[in-house]
């Protein structure tokens, strides 16, 4: 029976094949109608987009030339990437017999069972299913009903799906790898899987062979140029050029550029409140991405929100690495935000700040505290708030597994100006996901060609930034691969040493429950080095949502947990669910704290009478590429 129907897959492939070289023929315009014939429209019209994509690529190819001349870095070479896949699946027992009998057994019999569903094969008996077709692997690549159409995608892509998780569960059986190789053998197992799957290739794919039918082409046309866009400017597209202007249509809540240093500029946004809290808050967003993640659009917008509330805000905008900054290091960060703390103190004339830092710029303000404490200046903030922020990196997720010798060696080579390209880190990050950020894409933009959405959340995603590479190679050695933060004294800036046990300051930690960036488990961690009392938040969704979640969404949900448990297992089991978003959470959370209210004039409002301020907001430092 597995014979059977091995041959009339085989047969069946045959025949599909030659369907696809009619198709693929017809679709570059090597076939020549007889003259007069009813195809001769058609065949004119696939002629002429034949000889359009051949001067899109043949112009292409001319830009190109004396382009640089150096090869191309790691993930930017395909032909490395196919190197790379032959190594991680060199360390999988494909080769042993057991193995194969297993995989020929199971891919036989999942043929069957699909065939029979269309009338095919001894089990079928020639009478199809009446109706879709049933086929027992489900994924969610695959859902169009073109993929079920045609015995041969189905049969296709079930065997894609059947052959995935067999080998992955072959990488997760492989034995005699400590945890660090062995986690990046599944990492990079599921990339490739990912990457090969039938969906992710025009010839494969019978949606966009449908999408080429119906359009005449169009679609071929549309997706190669959108192909050749992204790789001019060496990044992948996910939302519509020229649909968003900073200051126009995103970043847009009023405020005023009051400070800046040649690595941040320092907003302050104008109060839409007759008053305001006291002491006022200075938020540091990572300086791997735009500080406007918080300020998207009037109705997502953290920043704006805030300053409803009646709280006075400012946002540190990190200015975009260039040579200039080539020598900056930790130290830096976190002297500017002491810096930065001390500028708002001395504006608005107050004793201390509360506090906000997102992602890594929430660790560099963890070890700020702890600097101050050590100074004996800790007073100088009222609060802290971290969002998906991590000190303790034993558990850091699937960005560990690019912090090897190997790889931050390769940092090194693709910095010979002193700044890591934002493209790279957008691509790694891009790779964490990547059938949610890369492959979806590639099948939707480049081969069925539509068109691209205007989406706030993913032209921010694409807004790339550049990182000092002296500063991230330490970053990747010092915390993510040696994990020193925790170690009491073993770190120091700003002339002292790093012990994060003496911060006594009050602390709001918030993690997101599928964050796949700062795991929970790890964000919880940051709970253990703290002498003073704590708040942990445990917010549905993940890295960006889970943070970006406007009460007026009605969105997701948090858990709270007045405990204090050791554990987050502990925290989730007896933790009590809110429905909505956190924000008001974390605002009452910080008038508890002090709710004592000044009025909104003076200096309160950035840029009136007598207050020299230097720009409107969002200032030009988030412009600079």
């Amino acid at each position: 029976m597995a014979t059977d129907a091995t041959e009339l897959f085989t047969e069946m492939v045959r025949s599909q094949s030659q369907q696809i070289t009619q198709q693929i023929t017809g679709l570059f315009g090597q076939l020549l109608p007889a003259e007069g014939s009813p195809d001769a429209e058609n065949a004119v019209q696939w002629a002429q987009v034949a000889g359009r994509l051949h001067t899109i690529w043949t112009e292409y190819q001319m830009e190109q030339l004396g382009k640089a001349k150096d090869s191309p870095p790691h993930y930017a070479d395909p032909i490395k990437w196919i190197a790379t896949g032959e190594g991680v699946l060199r360390q999988l027992p494909l080769a042993s017999p057991e193995v194969q009998q297993r995989l020929w057994n199971g891919v036989s019999m999942l043929i069957n069972a699909v065939l029979a569903q269309y009338g095919l094969g001894a089990d079928a008996g020639g009478k199809a299913r009446e109706g879709e077709p049933e086929l027992p692997l489900r994924d969610r690549r695959f859902a169009d009903p073109e993929w079920r159409k045609q015995p041969f995608f189905a049969v296709l892509h079930q065997v894609y799906l059947l052959l995935s998780a067999e080998i992955m569960g072959l990488a997760e059986a492989t034995e005699g790898l400590e945890p660090a190789k062995k986690a990046q053998l599944l990492f990079a197992t599921r990339a490739i899987v990912d990457a090969l799957s039938p969906a992710n290739f025009p010839l494969t794919n019978p949606v966009a062979l449908e999408a080429a039918s119906r359009t005449k082409g169009e679609s071929l046309v549309r997706g190669f140029e959108n192909m050749l866009d992204d790789l001019r400017k060496g990044q992948l597209t996910h939302t519509r050029p020229g649909a968003f202007v900073l200051g126009e249509n995103i970043a847009v809540t009023p405020g005023k550029v009051v400070f800046e240093t040649p690595l941040y500029q320092l907003i302050q946004y104008t109060p839409t409140t007759d008053k305001v809290l006291k002491t006022p808050l200075l938020i540091f967003p990572p300086w791997i991405n735009r500080f406007y993640i918080l300020d998207l659009n009037a109705k997502k917008s953290f920043v704006r929100w805030a300053v409803e509330q009646g709280i006075t805000v400012f946002m540190v905008s990190w200015k975009s690495a260039d040579a200039s900054l080539a020598d900056i290091v930790w130290d830096d960060y976190i002297a500017a935000q002491i810096e930065a703390i001390d500028v708002v103190r001395d504006r608005l004339g107050v004793p201390a700040v509360h506090t906000i830092g997102y992602c890594v710029a929430g660790t560099t303000l963890a070890a700020t505290l702890a600097v101050l404490a050590r100074k004996g200046e800790a007073d100088k903030v009222a609060s802290a708030t971290f969002f998906t922020a991590q000190v303790d990196f034993e558990d850091a997720g699937d960005l560990k597994n690019f912090v090897d010798d190997a790889q931050i060696e390769t940092l090194g080579k693709l910095s010979p100006e002193g700044y890591l390209d934002g493209r790279y880190l957008a691509a790694t990050f891009n790779v964490l996901r990547g059938n949610d950020l890369i492959w979806s894409y590639v099948e939707k933009n480049y081969l069925k060609g539509e068109d691209y959405p205007a989406f706030d959340l993913l032209h921010w995603n694409g807004d790339v930034t550049n990182l000092p590479a002296r500063w991230h190679r330490d970053y990747l050695r010092d915390l993510y691969r040696d994990n020193r933060l925790v170690v009491a004294d073993s770190m120091q800036a700003c002339g002292v040493p790093i012990d994060l046990h003496r911060i006594a300051t009050p602390v709001y930690v918030q993690s997101g429950r599928e964050d796949h960036i700062a795991p929970p488990e790890s964000v919880w961690k940051l709970t253990h080095y703290l002498a003073g009392p704590w708040t942990f938040v445990l917010a549905g969704s993940g890295h960006i949502a889970g943070v970006v979640n406007p009460p007026s969404s009605n969105k997701y949900q948090y858990w709270v947990n007045d405990a204090r448990p050791d554990r987050l297992e502990d925290f989730v089991e007896g933790a009590q669910e809110h429905p909505g978003s956190w924000w008001p959470h974390w605002a009452e959370w910080l008038r508890d704290l002090d709710d004592g209210e000044v009025a909104a004039r003076g200096k309160r409002r950035p840029g009136g009478r007598g207050d020299k301020v230097i720009e409107d907001a969002p200032g030009r430092y988030v412009t600079l590429r």
